[in-house]
């Protein structure tokens, strides 16, 4: 009664035997040996799997890296100490990385922005963005949805009160996922240590741009002419500052007309050390602004106009001068 079982048991089981013998000998015999650098660097690269490097996951770039066809800075999240645990790896150097983070480069919030339309469909850019262009009058506006917010992996946007995302500097990582999700070209990796930026990309001029925004862009000019540093330039109706020469002294982010430039720096402002400074007058003549007094030989001072751009500490030879916060 039981011998039909039996025997199944017996045939399914030798069967079972030969076939994994038998794949145990292809494995061994048509194995591919993978580079043991491949897994060093892997094991020093962060494991986000974020796909801002343009490869799929670290696995990919870990493979691009040894195969010399990416370089370490690929990877936005990689800190500067696994950077060059990766380079001695490779036996390459590897210079500074300078931090990115991602930035919302539109300032047409609910009240600023008006709409085309009553949208009420799916809480998705895209999907919104496929509806004639999203419901923005804007063709560059913020459209407020969250799909930045749901594919950052490192939940550094969030989706404000007034309609437009929020970015934690603090968590961003600069990968640029955000970025390629926006259907509006809201959103802009910028390296860190840039602190003046416009936030706003839409390319119209004057009214065209007044009559959809009031926060928008109007490609006026006044900061390019305004700025004593010829460190901005307008290309297609917008500012374009160039972080070489911007030194952040806020007179653009001022003067604009439309509030739309922006800073994150602190606002600062030169002190001179009395003991030190022994009025040769060199902070003096590199002030663009006029905001240092003083006779030849004389102690110096700074008035209130001082702008905080920096430029006198540089000059001063005796380190008399520092940045400090305006009071």
């Amino acid at each position: 009664m039981f011998e039909p079982i039996i025997w199944s048991i017996v045939v399914l089981g030798g069967l079972g035997a030969v076939f994994g013998i038998m794949l145990g000998a292809a494995s061994r015999k048509f194995a591919v040996k993978k580079d043991e650098r491949v897994v060093a660097v892997r094991e020093n690269l962060p494991g986000a799997n974020c796909g801002g490097c343009g490869y799929p996951g670290c696995d990919g770039l870990a493979d691009a890296l040894v195969a010399g066809k990416a370089e370490v800075s690929a990877c936005a999240v990689l800190s500067q100490d696994d950077a060059k645990k990766i380079g001695g790896i490779l036996g390459i150097s590897v210079g500074e990385l300078v931090p990115k983070v991602a930035r919302i480069m539109c300032l047409g919030s609910e009240g600023h922005c008006k709409n085309k339309f009553e949208y009420d469909g799916a809480l998705d850019c895209r999907a919104a963005y496929a509806i004639a262009g999203g419901f923005k009058a804007c063709k560059f506006a913020c459209l407020g949805l969250g799909t930045c917010a749901k594919v950052c992996k490192f939940d550094a946007i969030t989706m404000g009160p007034d309609g437009i995302a929020f970015i934690d500097e603090d968590k961003c990582t600069g990968c640029g996922r955000c970025v390629e999700q926006c259907p509006q070209s809201s959103i802009a990796v910028l390296p860190k240590n840039v602190d003046v930026y416009v936030g706003c990309t839409n390319t119209g001029r004057g009214r065209e741009v007044m009559e959809n925004c009031s926060a928008g862009c109007i490609g006026c000019g006044k900061c390019a002419s305004l700025c004593p540093f010829g460190a901005i330039t307008m290309e297609n109706n917008l500012p374009v500052i160039d972080p070489e020469k911007c030194r952040s002294c806020w007179l653009c982010v001022e003067q604009c007309p439309r509030k739309c430039i922006l800073t994150t720096k602190s606002d600062l402002k030169a002190k001179i050390n009395r003991q030190k400074c022994v009025g040769c007058t060199l902070c003096a003549k590199a002030c663009p602004f006029g905001a240092i007094e003083g006779e030849l030989k004389m102690t110096h001072t700074v008035t209130d106009i001082c702008r905080g751009c920096g430029l006198c500490e540089e000059a001063c030879k005796l380190g008399a001068i520092t940045m400090v916060p305006k009071s």
